[in-house]
């Protein structure tokens, strides 16, 4: 059993822990080690852990629905978890319940179904996702940073839904220079309890707007990562 315990702090903490390795999970894990983010996997079933150890940072059978084997992995030391266990629905909610009782910052979670994913929202769940609708790749992208929502349109292309950055606000579009500067386009600008309109060259975006920015995949990422 190998787990991560250091303790780092703030933004720099890029740990993630993946409770469940099924397709999901691994979608999810890989993405994530691809963004250069640590990840603690987590499975009760010893082949699946084998079979994928290689391609995680740490790798652990455990299982997780028991506190103190919680506790032993540093689980609750964690900043973000993902609680992907797959049809055992009692699992996933004794899980999801247990992080959250340790008090871990961000907990995601996998519904198989929309009153499951009910059930781990009345729990406290910070997000939960349906796969069915969240690929792994685009869940990834979303439990890691600032965007809102993200939608990869092939290996190298996004587009996503993020907070305006500072260096894109107070100015026309057009004099921040955020294309050239950072290799994004700003396609579209939503004012709090707005609706979306079309961005151009001379909108002046807000500090608070909601922003839609599309570009190479490694740039969206980082723009929306900027605050």
């Amino acid at each position: 059993m190998h787990s991560s315990r250091s303790r780092r702090q703030g933004r720099h903490d890029q740990r993630v822990a993946v409770i469940g390795l099924g397709r999901f999970g691994m979608s999810l894990s890989h993405e994530l080690m691809r963004g250069g983010w640590e990840v603690l996997g987590v499975d009760a079933d010893e082949k699946l852990v084998q079979r994928h150890s290689d391609a995680l940072t740490h790798a652990a059978v455990a299982d997780c629905t028991d506190a103190e084997t919680l506790r032993q992995l540093g689980l609750p030391d964690f900043p973000k978890a993902v609680v992907a266990i797959g049809s055992a629905v009692e699992a996933s909610i004794l899980v999801t319940s247990l992080l959250l009782d340790h008090g871990v910052p961000t907990v995601w979670a996998k519904a198989i179904s929309r009153q499951h994913g009910r059930i781990l929202e009345r729990l406290g769940a910070h997000h939960v996702v349906l796969p069915e609708h969240e690929m792994g790749e685009r869940v990834a992208h979303l439990v890691t940073g600032r965007m809102l929502d993200f939608i990869p349109f092939d290996e190298h292309y996004a587009l996503a839904k993020t907070v305006a950055p500072s260096v894109a606000t107070g100015r026309p579009l057009g004099r921040t220079r955020v294309r050239t500067a950072h290799g994004v386009t700003v396609v579209g600008v939503k004012r709090p309890g707005g609706r979306f309109t079309y961005a151009t060259a001379d909108t002046v975006i807000e500090p608070g707007d909601v922003i839609i920015v599309t570009g190479e995949t490694a740039a969206v990422e980082a723009f929306a990562n900027l605050g």
